[in-house]
């Protein structure tokens, strides 16, 4: 006794130690998830909290000015280390900005000595243009070299000479000219003015290499504006040479350029705010977008919209600014502006995300000149005493709220809309981040599937283990719980290569099996309760459904062969000419109905199981109980086994729904990843898990496009948390309703 007794305690101990290791162990385990979880919330917040912060700039430089001459145009190296100013006399001056030379004198340049005209061209190019009183043009270009002599950077000023150092004659009578504006591109460069004679005048300079010397040699040709205002305060060439802007205090006249033998007034218009008039008008950065600055401090941006098979410059936003503007400066290559008071106060903007980011006085000496850096990260300020470097913290301007969810009206665009279109070949792009699109595909590509996948996997399941025979449910369960370990990359190669085609050229036959299969089930049904009994008994319950699979194969067969004859009969031999033409529904091979069949079909499995392990696991009680009280089976099933089963059934679908929103191959694969929102069935769409997927490699870390996957990557999982949590309120309300029965 004493020895049962001593091995008892010691049995009972190491059952206790067992319990404690085991109870750590799942304690441990489960914090170590939940701490993984807040891990991966707190790194997605880290990267996307960045894009919303708050501009700023803040003086890293400054010095007094050597001279009082007013500034015509500044601007700044990449590096933000040597800088240049041109004054309204025409000479250009370089100094350096570095601490050790601050303010130094590094390069000077005179043009001209009467020089009474000076133009600059959009950022980008960073070219400008003079005139003397003789109706000379010439048109120089600074420039940075970059040198490492000793492994240490070297910036050095240069002068560029686009068109050579010759001097372009544009008045016939070397009479000087007004308002000039310039811009060239690779082959062609153009020179609008008005001449002595108060007449419009544009000379086209076209480039063609000498292939003995390989010099560039540069003809003219002279052409007067038709249709000429009286009295014109501004002229504006866009860089491709095909439109020139004429301001004439509030009308605005756009003349067609592109064709010289044909030039003529494209349409006229006023562009000033109501109660005020405009007083500066610039090209916003890919000369796309005009924008207006009015005496009251509105400025407006006006672009081209297509109305009436027409393209009209239509009048989109406006900003305000503390008083009347001086000076609006584009950006390099976003959409973005800068602009200057009176009163000594910048503002930083941007139409995209139709924001005012920053609005700050920095002087108290008048005017500004601003000029702001390539790479958008530094500005250059000068007024009539002091000349100031500022670096600023705008890395990511066209990101806000309202351009992530809400419509926006993009440049060239009929109206606002929800895109998305990250990346261009162009820099002066307009970036379309709009998470709505790809939120809604997420959602559109997750319905099709649950469409397709919940029918199936809880009628298979409800019948699995309810009505079919152990022998064979210990077969069919786990066929199909393997069916979950196929690699979803294979299921959407087959769909897209495989199922995609044959369900582009059997679509009357694939819309007929909705009906044909369903019928034939019901039919096979309807002729086996009226066979005698005799034949009926020699079939046990449990494998009818061997007896069903022969009429399904033959009613998929027919229709599938009946395809061809169908489309011949009803969509004159071909459906897809049909449904776009006749019935205005456009048609991709890639849809959301090859979306919904193989996403569904890799849902299926995890519904199933979990479905069936639910109703298997209805306590045979019930069911015996409510047999017994005389009710049939189907009403046993109805009003005790799904009630009973009804959290795991719900926690089943949720399950299916959180695979569907999280998968990545098959619609990468099955879809033209096309961003659109359109519930058609047979057009495709682009997910937030896809989306990652094919952008992230090609993303520049840090960058707006960057910080914005993470967001839909953020997006993605609260859309899961989301459905967990609802399905976990759900189960637990249906388990307690339930419980009692």
């Amino acid at each position: 006794m004493e020895r049962d007794l001593a091995a008892t305690l010691q049995a009972n101990k190491k059952r206790v130690v067992k319990d404690k290791l085991v109870k750590y162990g799942v304690t441990t385990g489960g914090s170590l998830v939940l701490v993984t979880l807040l891990l991966i919330f707190g790194y997605l917040l880290y990267v996307v909290l960045p894009i919303f912060a708050p501009v700023s700039i803040e003086e890293t430089q400054s010095f007094q000015r050597k001279d009082a001459t007013l500034i015509y145009a500044q601007g700044i190296d990449e590096q933000n280390e040597v800088a240049y100013q041109m004054d309204e006399q025409g000479l250009l001056r370089f100094y350096s900005l570095r601490d050790d030379d601050l303010g130094q004198s590094l390069l000077q340049y005179q043009a001209f000595e009467d020089t009474i005209e000076i133009t600059k061209t959009m950022p980008a190019s960073g070219i400008f243009a003079l005139t003397n009183m003789q109706g000379e043009v010439k048109v120089v270009k600074p420039s940075f070299a970059t040198t490492y002599p000793n492994d240490k950077r070297l910036i050095t000023p240069e002068l560029d000479f686009p068109l050579g150092e010759d001097v372009f004659v544009v008045s016939e009578n070397q009479q000087p000219l007004h308002h000039l504006a310039f811009e060239m591109n690779e082959e062609n460069a153009g020179i609008a003015a008005v001449n002595a004679d108060g007449e419009g005048v544009y000379m086209l300079v076209s480039g063609e290499e000498n292939f003995m010397t390989g010099d560039v040699e540069w003809s003219q040709e002279l052409f007067t504006l038709p249709g000429f205002p009286n009295k014109v305060d501004q002229l504006l060439l866009t860089p491709n040479l095909r439109k020139l802007f004429v301001r004439s205090s509030n009308d605005l006249m756009v003349y067609d350029i592109a064709d010289t033998d044909d030039i003529h007034i494209d349409s006229a218009f006023k562009i000033n705010a109501k109660g005020s008039n405009v007083n500066n008008v610039q090209l916003l950065t890919g000369a796309s977008s005009l924008l207006v600055a009015n005496e009251n401090g509105v400025i407006s941006q006006w672009f081209e919209v297509l109305s009436d098979n027409k393209r009209e410059f239509t009048f989109i936003r406006d900003f305000k600014a503390p008083n009347e503007v001086t000076n609006i400066v584009p950006e390099f290559y976003r959409k973005g502006f800068l602009t200057t008071t009176e009163a000594g106060e910048l503002s930083i903007l941007h139409t995209t995300g139709e924001t005012e980011l920053l609005t700050e006085s920095i002087s108290k000496a008048g005017a500004l000149n601003v000029a702001i850096s390539p790479r958008a990260n530094a500005i250059l300020v000068s007024d009539a005493d002091v000349i100031k470097l500022y670096t600023v913290d705008n890395e990511h301007p066209e990101i806000t709220w309202s351009a992530l969810w809400q419509k926006v009206w993009y440049e060239g665009y009929p109206e606002p809309q929800f895109i998305w279109q990250s990346t261009s070949a162009s820099d002066d792009f307009e970036a379309k981040m709009s998470l709505v699109p790809i939120s809604f595909g997420t959602i559109k590509a997750a319905f099709y599937a649950m469409l397709f996948a919940v029918p199936i996997a809880i009628s298979a399941a409800i019948y699995t283990a309810y009505f079919m025979s152990p022998s064979i449910r210990s077969y069919i369960k786990p066929t199909v719980e393997i069916m979950e370990a196929l690699p979803t990359v294979i299921l959407g190669f087959l769909a897209g290569l495989w199922l995609a085609p044959i369900v582009e050229s059997q679509l009357p036959g694939i819309i007929l099996l909705l009906i044909t299969l369903p019928a034939s089930i019901l039919v096979a049904a309807m002729i086996w309760t009226n066979l005698p009994k005799s034949m009926s008994d020699k079939v046990s319950e449990g494998v009818l459904p061997l007896v069903l699979l022969p009429i399904l194969v033959a009613t998929g067969y027919f229709s599938m062969a009946f395809s061809e004859t169908l489309e011949l009969w009803l969509f004159n031999g071909d459906t897809r000419v049909f449904l776009t033409n006749d019935l205005g529904i456009n048609f991709d091979q890639r849809n959301s109905l090859i979306v919904g069949i193989a996403m569904g079909f890799a849902v299926i499995p995890t519904i199933f199981s979990i479905a069936e392990d639910a109703i298997f696991s209805v306590p045979k009680s019930l069911t015996m109980g409510s047999l017994a009280l005389g009710a049939t089976r189907w009403q046993t099933l109805a009003k005790v086994v799904i009630l009973t089963a009804s959290p795991g059934i719900f926690s089943a679908v949720m399950m299916g729904m959180g695979r569907a929103v999280g998968e990545t191959m098959i619609v990468l694969m099955a879809t033209g990843n096309t961003p659109i929102m359109d519930w058609n069935i047979f057009e495709g769409m682009r997910t937030l898990s896809a989306n990652i997927a094919v952008e992230m490699p090609e993303s520049e870390v840090g960058s707006s496009h960057y910080r914005v996957l993470f967001l839909a990557a953020f997006v993605l999982f609260i859309f899961t948390f989301f459905f967990n949590t609802v399905a976990e309120f759900v189960r637990q309300r249906l388990r307690e309703k339930y419980s009692s029965l």
